[in-house]
């Protein structure tokens, strides 16, 4: 009873913390701290010494309010030379920004003041100068999905259906409660506090990590069952009822109540200059200047959207963003269907579509409307292909055309049997890689893509990785350099050649790859996400539903199957 109590309290835990974070106003700042404010023009006041038109206060009332607070003070102290500047920002909002007497200047403090009343609204100092993202503005990253009546019980669906009273301390529980626990860091990012939200992920991707490693390289012997059944809290058909729901709930919220980030609004400008045959890598517009970091697939991809809701050269409401993720959301759905269907039979693809509708973290990319569920779609696509050679190396010379770091998967997706077919998964591959780079030539040449795109993202600082923070430069080297040697390993060690075994190795070298990263955030998630899911509930042989459960255990045992071959060799 204990235990039980002990795992109860663990999962609320999980459940409370993201929802108190967003009760919460971001870092106790003031309603008018909005991601609107931070993105509002500056405009230098013509004089100083005097209140421009339609303000109280002047610029050097502003400069003095803002040298005041007292982490602006405690900043200056590092750069004692540091001087202020006055903007105005917007119609009612003054900005006082401190900057260094470095060769470029840096910016190191930002004061936002209200002209009416004096008062200071936001003060930031350190990443979170430069990073507006990291200010935990509310909305700014899925509006409706932050708040505790969505996330909650999108938890609760998410965990509970797959408890087993019987067996609080099987190795399933603890797999969901780590993908649950994101949420933890999550309601520190919201709450601003990046210095605890980063480090808290590292130990959950770890822990995926050895677990996936552990699935993938661990070869049942032959005629074994593997997994203990999945036992299931309620019947199978619940949750295909409670699928269609949330389905209808998650495009719903994505019409009504979801913003488009720069992410998605990049796609949608590539797939106009593709439309009108411009130069796509290195004349991005101003306003999303970096917006061409991506692979020729990610934006090939918003075209047909594009077509029928052309953009309008602004970064307006972008339909075409919308219907592009909602349609990368329910792509990954249809194929965690199919995957599951051939793997176990229906209700494990009916379990896999539900747990993808029901993660909290998959509709937070959704309602970002962001492209990073187009690579989780392209890795499931090589998976559900895995019997073709052609096929699984198609997709994944595809997925790394969209994105880039899937190519890792190369080696694991080619050599999977048969392996006497390597060549042909081989040259998919190529082809695939050869086209795209013919695409970026034809569309920007070569050597700006590269530079654009693989040499910017690796020479990028963000304060959303460890190593980013610290400054652990030589660490980060290590770690990158193991998670290439993972990549070629697990194509070559021993290990489970099944597709279970496919998912959980490549779901472990994306994971690997996201630790090195510079920059990371919760939309990588949906990256490993769906073969993670694969690996955790394909494991198990079969389900045994709520009502099942006493007929089962009082059944004589079943006579042994009269052939050893196990279900998962279905999609091989």
């Amino acid at each position: 009873m204990r235990s039980r109590s002990a795992a109860l309290a663990v999962l609320a835990l999980l459940v409370a913390l993201p929802a108190t974070a967003v009760a919460q106003s971001p870092g106790s700042q003031s309603p008018v701290a909005t991601a609107a404010t931070a993105t509002s023009a500056l405009t230098p006041p013509e004089r100083l010494d005097a209140p421009p038109a339609g303000h109280r206060l002047t610029g050097q009332q502003v400069e003095a309010i803002a040298a005041r607070v007292p982490k602006v003070i405690k900043a200056r102290r590092k750069y004692p030379r540091s001087y202020p500047s006055a903007y105005l920002k917007g119609p009612v909002l003054w900005q006082a920004s401190f900057f260094s007497r470095d060769r470029p200047p840096k910016e190191i403090a930002q004061v936002y003041i209200d002209d009416a009343s004096g008062r200071v609204t936001e003060a930031w100092t350190g990443p979170q100068v430069a990073w507006t993202m990291a200010r935990g503005y509310p909305g700014a990253f899925g509006r409706k999905v932050n708040s505790p009546w969505v996330w909650m019980p999108l938890t609760l669906l998410f965990v509970v259906p797959f408890v087993d009273p019987r067996r609080l301390w099987r190795a399933l529980h603890l797999d969901l409660l780590v993908l649950a626990a994101f949420g933890v860091s999550v309601a520190f990012f919201n709450d601003a506090n990046i210095d605890v939200s980063v480090p808290l992920v590292y130990p959950l991707l770890v822990y995926l990590l050895a677990r996936m490693l552990w699935i993938g390289l661990r070869r049942p012997a032959p005629g074994s069952t593997e997994g203990a059944p999945l036992r299931l809290l309620v019947p199978v058909q619940w949750l295909a009822v409670a699928l269609v729901f949330l389905t209808g709930f998650r495009i719903g919220l994505n019409l009504t109540n979801s913003n488009v980030i720069d992410v998605g609004y990049a796609g949608v400008i590539g797939a106009d200059k593709i439309t009108h045959l411009s130069a796509l890598w290195g004349h991005f517009p101003s306003d999303n200047p970096h917006g061409d970091t991506y692979g020729p697939l990610t934006y090939l991809a918003y075209v047909p959207f594009e077509l029928v809701w052309p953009w309008h050269g602004r970064w307006d409401d972008l339909p075409a963003a919308h219907a592009a993720a909602v349609t990368f959301d329910l792509s990954c759905m249809g194929l965690l269907f199919l995957i599951g269907r051939r793997l176990r039979g229906p209700w494990l693809g009916v379990v896999l579509a539900y747990v993808w509708a029901a993660y909290p973290f998959t509709l937070y990319a959704l309602d970002t409307n962001v492209n990073d569920a187009l690579a989780g779609v392209l890795v499931l696509a090589a998976i559900a292909f895995a019997i073709s050679p052609t096929g699984r190396g198609a997709f994944v010379g595809l997925a790394g055309m969209a994105k880039f770091a899937p190519l890792a998967l190369a080696p694991l997706f080619i050599a999977h049997r048969p392996r006497r077919r390597a060549l042909a998964a081989t040259l998919a591959c190529g082809a695939v890689v050869v086209a795209g780079l013919a695409f970026a030539a034809a569309f920007g040449g070569l050597h700006t893509f590269f530079d654009r795109t693989i040499s910017f993202q690796a020479s990028r600082g963000s304060p959303f990785s460890i190593w980013g923070q610290h400054g652990w430069h030589a660490a980060q080297v290590v770690v990158q350099a193991g998670a290439a040697l993972l990549a070629v390993a697990v194509a070559l060690v021993p290990r489970r050649r099944d597709v279970i075994g496919l998912a959980a190795l490549a779901a472990a070298v994306l994971i690997a790859l996201q630790l090195g990263v510079t920059h990371w955030f919760y939309l990588y998630i949906v990256w490993f996400f769906p073969p993670v899911m694969v690996a955790v509930l394909g494991f198990h042989p079969e389900q045994v539903g709520a009502l099942e459960m006493a007929t089962r255990s009082r059944a004589p045992a079943p006579a042994p199957a009269l052939s050893p071959e196990p279900a998962s060799a279905r999609l091989l």
